[in-house]
């Protein structure tokens, strides 16, 4: 079974893992805001290499390095909800990157998961 699609913007927001507002992680509070927001999710990945601006990379391979790693901070919804959440973005963000991406969403609710493994293929309706 297929879940119902439709067009969405995807917001990914790139920032460094040391970043914070109010001694706050920056991405938690991006999370939180787009929750208070009623976005209809927000998902945060740890990048294990990167670099940005300042040119220098940040590496999970050397320690020294390991500090300060990329953080990507991933919002799909409508493309109203997700541009109305833009300038909560621009209070928060000071140094970072963040793009914008039309994508089609397929959405799988809860209510409509059938409960348990599928059937076998022509096994429907045989009883034991």
């Amino acid at each position: 079974m297929t879940g119902t699609t439709g067009r969405a913007l995807r917001l990914t927001v790139f920032i460094g893992e040391n970043d914070t507002w109010h001694h706050r992680p920056l991405y938690s509070e991006i999370v939180h805001r787009a929750h208070a927001a009623g976005l209809a999710g927000a998902s945060v990945f740890r990048g294990i290499e990167g670099f940005g601006a300042s040119s220098l990379v940040h590496t999970s391979r050397l320690l020294s390095l390991s500090e300060d790693l990329p953080v990507a901070v991933v919002i799909v919804d409508t493309e109203e909800r997700v541009r109305a959440f833009l300038p909560e973005l621009d209070a928060l963000v000071t140094e970072g990157l963040a793009t914008l991406d039309a994508c089609e969403a397929v959405r799988y609710p809860r209510d409509e998961r059938p409960s348990g493994p599928p059937a076998a293929p022509g096994t429907e309706g045989e009883g034991p």
